[in-house]
């Protein structure tokens, strides 16, 4: 399995048909609270949904335009985070994460998107790191703000989250700011 340590408790795992069964498990024991903020996570109701996202992620890690990692917390898999979109031509990657409510509020998707930003400048040569959060994901919004990522403008209508349209805030960092 390839992995990534970010510290002596968290891993980022690209990954794998082994991971689909805990990322049902969390979501089936947590949908309420994730369909909040992610549309997909009423869809998700047997373990084959994940399996193609699996699919997917991988089909989409050997094409270059994206890198999907399970959140691997005292080696428990809490979460996902990912690369959503590599975009070499405007040398720009964009964010996402999900991560078990059990979980939160322990620094971990704080630890690893900063991790990943480095990533992206140092062995993807990227030149900016994007994040979009719902406006009223705080949680969400506080793991930009805490990383020194501005904020770049609010998207009106940005996403259809199980019948509600939400706005998004967009932030940013360029390898720049890190110097």
């Amino acid at each position: 399995m390839f992995t990534l340590n970010v510290d002596p408790d968290l891993q980022l795992a690209i990954v794998q048909p082994s991971f689909a069964r805990r990322y049902l498990d969390i979501v089936t024991a947590e949908r309420a609270y994730l369909s909040t903020w992610l549309p997909w996570a009423t869809n998700a109701n047997n373990e084959a949904f994940f399996l193609e996202f699996v699919r997917k992620s991988l089909q989409g890690y050997a094409e270059g335009k994206s890198m999907s990692c399970a959140l691997v917390y005292q080696h428990t898999v809490v979460g996902n985070i990912s690369f959503n979109r590599i975009d070499q031509e405007l040398k720009k990657v964009v964010i996402g994460y999900w991560l078990s409510e059990k979980y939160q509020g322990m620094g971990i998707v704080t630890k690893a998107v900063s991790f990943l930003i480095e990533y992206a400048f140092s062995e993807l040569g990227m030149d900016k790191v994007e994040i979009c959060a719902a406006v009223d994901n705080i949680a969400s919004r506080r793991v930009c703000e805490r990383l020194n990522m501005a904020l770049e403008g609010i998207i009106s209508n940005a996403e259809n989250v199980n019948g509600e349209i939400v706005d998004h805030a967009i932030y940013g960092i360029h390898r720049t700011d890190l110097r």
